[in-house]
């Protein structure tokens, strides 16, 4: 039940044991990942990043074709097409593969009845497993509804057909800060609104302050300590516009408002109290480390179960609960070896603990950090922010985790993820030959750092 990442690789391992496999799915197959989250969200800002790449194009001696007042400018709606585009066609490729590999497909609504069964608009599906992955969507505040004109979700900003002319950007964590970042990289006017002492409140304190930097620099307003009270459309003689009304009696005007305040699970009308399947407070799924919940035969993965929302780990919970449903060898999940990527410009990616986890404490372990300021590929592209952190267990040497804070961080926190998986120490990651120059260079210097020459 649901077709996004952890259930449609859950129906591709299933189907691969040899299983007769079915996904019963209402939006399209993909889910909110594929058709309005993931897939659209990192699309729209990969052209917000190349926008931002021409930041330096001066200093590598690069100018427009009509002089130094020739400009980038973005063609809102064709982007906003080619992004709705390639969302429906990675739905459709997702589809042509399920099918191929003979897994059913009902496009319907599903729900549990007291046997455990599946009905999918009246239709019974008998199954010997079901697996739950119904994702989740954005939170809505109760004083700042969303009408998908104004007063947006981050699933309704591709409705959009003009550039907003300020966009009010309510919420500093990843959803936020990745849409007004990319926002101000296409050359709208963004006002950040943040309840918190700085944006990306939950991640690495250096990294957050790198991306709230590169935003003041490229003209955000941050406004930290500030929380939203409530958000309400206005008409004036100017037109259509919204107000945002901070707690404190200050109020921010804007033609837009993005609110991304976290999300709720799709957990209503599943049938999970008839089929003894125990939700948490929040609604979330209630699963182990296979993805069992507490009723026999059925599994749950996503953003459904709250363990980690990321369309990696979804489908991650989707393969091992098939992995052990049929039978088949299965590790737990293991979310210290799960590597996470912020899309702002430069990218944030994470894997394995956190620094905090040394400074109090909780871990024996020591940190190295290499600005890429110092890189040699780095001054030859122009990037002065940014840096590679790397945490090692004090006595042992193993690469415990890493903070990649780059362009394409996403790319650059692989090895790191490898030597965290494989329990890979300091000195075999510095004893890897690296490309000169290359940006992976200062991951081996921060393990050259680490080396205990005691040892």
């Amino acid at each position: 039940m649901g077709g996004g990442p952890g259930g449609y690789e859950a129906a591709l391992v299933a189907a691969q044991l040899g299983a007769e496999v079915t996904v019963v799915e209402r939006q399209g197959i993909g889910g909110s990942a594929v058709l309005t989250d993931v897939v659209p969200s990192k699309a729209l800002i990969a052209t917000a990043e190349q926008a931002t790449m021409t930041e330096s194009a001066h200093e590598l001696g690069l100018e427009a074709a009509c002089g130094h007042e020739g400009e980038l400018t973005v063609d809102f709606a064709r982007m906003d097409s080619r992004v709705l585009t390639l969302a429906a066609a990675q739905s459709r490729d997702i589809r042509t593969r399920l099918e191929r590999e003979g897994v059913a497909i009902v496009d319907a609504h599903g729900r549990l009845d007291a046997n455990g069964e599946v009905v999918a608009d009246g239709r019974v599906i008998e199954a010997d497993v079901v697996l739950l992955s119904t994702g989740a969507r954005p939170r809505v505040l109760p004083t700042a509804e969303p009408d998908g004109e104004r007063i947006l979700t981050w699933t309704q900003v591709y409705g959009l057909t003009e550039l907003p002319e300020h966009l009010i950007v309510v919420g500093s964590g990843v959803t936020g800060a990745e849409f007004a970042g990319a926002y101000t990289g296409l050359g709208a006017k963004v006002t950040l609104v943040s309840s918190r002492d700085r944006v990306l409140p939950g991640e690495d304190q250096d990294a957050a302050e790198v991306i709230e930097g590169a935003f003041r620099r490229r003209g955000m307003t941050v406004l930290s300590r500030s929380r939203a009270a409530a958000v309400r459309r206005v008409t004036s003689g100017a037109g259509d516009g919204v107000e945002v009304e901070l707690a404190d009696g200050r109020v921010v005007a804007g033609s837009h408002c993005l609110v991304a305040v976290g999300s709720v699970p799709n957990t209503e009308d599943l049938g999970l109290d008839e089929a003894g399947v125990r939700t948490t407070e929040a609604g979330h799924i209630d699963v182990d480390r296979v993805s069992r919940t507490t009723a026999r035969g059925i599994y749950a993965a996503g953003d459904c179960t709250g363990v980690h929302a990321l369309a990696s780990v979804a489908a991650m919970q989707g393969r091992i609960a098939m992995w052990h449903a049929l039978g088949d060898a299965v590790a737990p999940l293991d979310l210290a070896h799960a590597s996470a990527n912020i899309f702002t410009a430069p990218e944030i990616a994470t894997v394995g603990i956190s620094e905090s986890d040394i400074t109090s404490g909780r871990v024996r372990g020591q940190v190295a950090m290499v600005p890429l300021a110092r890189n040699p590929r780095a001054k030859m592209q122009g990037i002065r922010e940014g840096f590679i952190k790397l945490f090692a267990h004090r006595a042992s040497g193993l690469v415990l985790g890493g903070v990649v804070v780059a362009p394409s961080a996403s790319e650059l926190i692989y090895p790191i993820t490898l030597a965290v998986t494989n329990q890979l120490t300091v000195d075999q990651v510095a004893s890897a030959f690296t490309v000169y120059p290359s940006l992976s260079g200062s991951l081996a210097e921060a393990a050259r750092i680490l080396h205990d020459t005691h040892a």
